[in-house]
């Protein structure tokens, strides 16, 4: 659609202003610098944005169809309708949870007009979030998940097991963030 466009006008744009009136890429006496920047945001966030969603409609998929088998066994996964569904819970919980969170953000942001403190409110949101998704999660594998199950004939789990699995993939994200946010955030030192 209308993001080829876009991204065509973002590129005249930069090359109209470099090189006929020799500006910078942002310039804001260039005209097209709007389009430019529409064509970065539709090139960057909307591609990313695809990626991740393509990511999590993929992993819920995934679950969904590996524990499709363990019906056929004894204390099988998917014989439980509700552990069945438990990737679908965990997906639409993280929501209603990121809704929460927003709130909560915008509540208690106070970003003002120069933009400084955006990161730290980024910050505060993704700490707010897994806050809030850690008891969460550990309610929906106590409720949801029955004691122990099976997966396949050689494999079993239980939902302790399932919990802390979740969890530390949660908890590791969050260390991953910080991480990358402290090798390259403006407001650090490296």
């Amino acid at each position: 659609g209308g993001g080829i466009y876009t991204k065509a006008a973002d590129i005249g744009a930069d090359l109209s202003g470099k090189n006929e009136w020799n500006m910078d890429e942002d310039d804001p006496r260039n005209p097209a610098c709007i389009a430019d920047n529409v064509g970065d945001n539709v090139g960057d966030v909307a591609g990313m944005g695809a990626d991740l969603f393509g990511s999590f409609a993929g992993v819920s998929s995934a679950s969904l169809v590996l524990s499709g088998p363990s019906a056929t066994l004894e204390c099988g996964l998917a014989t439980y309708w509700s552990a069945a569904m438990f990737p679908l819970l965990i997906s639409s919980t993280a929501i209603v949870v990121g809704l929460v969170t927003m709130q909560l953000g915008l509540a208690m942001a106070t970003i003002g007009d120069d933009f400084s403190r955006i990161e730290d409110c980024l910050r505060r949101l993704r700490q707010i979030f897994c806050l809030l998704y850690t008891p969460v999660v550990t309610c929906l594998c106590y409720v949801f998940l029955p004691p122990a199950f099976t997966i396949t004939p050689t494999h079993s789990g239980s939902r302790g097991a399932t919990a802390v699995i979740i969890l530390l993939g949660l908890w590791s994200g969050v260390l991953i963030s910080y991480s990358t946010e402290y090798w390259t955030s403006h407001s650090c030192a490296p």
